[in-house]
Parts: structure tokens; sequence; C-alpha cells
């Protein structure tokens, strides 16, 4: 009997347990602290800040590679560059010495002044350009920026191969020029190096 009754007893405390286990409330566990924003800190960065900080550690890469010019150095795309202006310097100074003697051009009439201008800013550019000055190399970069629009808007209305060869050679030639020049225009720009005179 009394092992029954223990029994019973044991079952009763059991029952007592689990129900106050049961009934107990659930802890829940805290949430992390959020970490307070100082006035020190700085707000996270946006996408655009982000793509124009690493875009500024690339140029900055591509800066520290750059060498500045010697004294009297002058960079090949510069030179070549210099070459094709006094080309074109000479082209147009034959062309005003023909305007102003007034030869015969067929059916056009040709004014000189427009000419004559553009043969000084020729020659001025060659000068420039044979010095490594950069306003030189900027002006003829300009200047290759209006020969490619113009030669991308006649391959448009080309009407012989011959033609479009010739617009497509002038396109490329003066896209080739174009890009090499900018690097030579980042040295030219560029301060000269530690300890020179």
């Amino acid at each position: 009997m009394t092992g029954a009754r223990d029994r019973k007893r044991a079952e009763r405390q059991k029952r007592k347990r689990r129900s106050a286990h049961r009934g107990a409330p659930v802890e829940v566990p805290a949430a992390a602290p959020e970490p307070a924003t100082n006035g020190d800190q700085a707000p996270p960065e946006s996408f655009q800040e982000k793509m124009s900080r690493r875009y500024e550690e690339r140029n900055a890469e591509a800066r520290a590679k750059l060498e500045p010019l010697d004294p009297g150095e002058r960079p090949r795309a510069v030179t070549v560059a210099a070459i094709v202006a006094g080309v074109l310097a000479v082209i147009f100074t034959v062309s005003a010495v023909l305007a102003i003697a007034g030869v015969d051009a067929g059916d056009r009439e040709i004014k000189p002044a427009p000419v004559v201008t553009f043969a000084i800013v020729f020659w001025v550019m060659t000068v420039g350009l044979w010095h490594a000055r950069y306003w030189a190399v900027l002006g003829f970069q300009t200047l290759l920026l209006l020969m490619m629009l113009a030669s991308a808007f006649g391959l448009v209305v080309v009407s012989s191969v011959l033609q479009a060869v010739g617009t497509t050679l002038l396109l490329l030639g003066s896209g080739a020029l174009f890009y090499f020049m900018i690097r030579a225009m980042a040295r030219i720009q560029m301060p000269s190096s530690p300890g020179a005179d």
C-alpha cells in the first residue's frame, strides 16, 4: 500500500512540476543593442560615393605611374601632332596666298580672311606643340574631336567606296592620335619631379 501511495505522490509532484514549467513566462532573449551613432561616426557610404571613391583611387594609381617630362622632352604623340599641324599650316598658307592672288577656284568664290585665320592658328599651334605646351595639346585635341565627329557624319553620306575608305581612315587616325595624346597631356600637366631645377 505504501508503495502505491509513494508512486501516486511522485506522479503528482511530476505533474505539478510540469504544469509549473508550462505556466512559467518564457524568457525572450534580449536583442543586441544597436550601436549608438555618435557625431564622430560617418554615415554609411551610398553606392554613388563608393563608385566615386573607387574611381578616384584608380585615378590616383594612374597618376602615380606617370612620370613628368624632362626639360626639353616631347612625347611621341605630341611630335606627330606637331607634324600634322605643320602640314595643315602649310596647306592653309598656300591656300591663303592663292585666295589673295585671286586664283580661279572653279565656280566657288573663296574669301581669303577665313583661310588666313586658319593658317595663323595652325602655325601658332604647330609652334606650341613643338614646345609641348599644354594649351596647344588641348587645342589640337579639340580639333581632332571635331575631325572625328565630321568623319563619323561623313560616313553616312558617302557616295563612293574610295570616299568611304578615306573617311574611315581619317576617323581611325584622328581617334588613335586623340587617344595617345590624352596620356601625353597628363604628363605635360604634371609638375616637375622633386629635386628638379
